[in-house]
């Protein structure tokens, strides 16, 4: 009875170490595969970097000469405004 116990639990211990064997080695296998499309994704990502900021700088510059732009043409219709009203008060002096 003792020797029945002995060979059931030897199998139930080959069993879970073949189970435990199995999910290292698929943990292995995910820690290799992991790295090396990690790895792979941190060298795309710089090797896009160079162009990403210079794309960043190219848009800051074209926000800023937008934004002249936009002061211009607000100072622009402000004079032609202001144009507008000293025409219109001349006209009605003279009417």
């Amino acid at each position: 009875k003792v020797v029945t116990l002995l060979q059931d639990m030897q199998k139930k211990v080959t069993a879970e170490g073949e189970a435990e064997q199995e999910l290292y080695e698929k943990f292995m296998c995910y820690c290799k595969s992991g790295t090396s499309d990690l790895s792979a994704s941190i060298e795309s990502a710089e090797k896009k970097m160079p162009q990403v900021t210079a794309d960043i700088t190219a848009s800051e510059e074209a926000s800023e000469t937008a934004k002249a732009d936009l002061a211009q043409a607000q100072d622009e219709r402000a004079a032609a405004k202001t144009a507008i009203e000293e025409a219109t008060a001349i006209r009605q002096k003279e009417a």
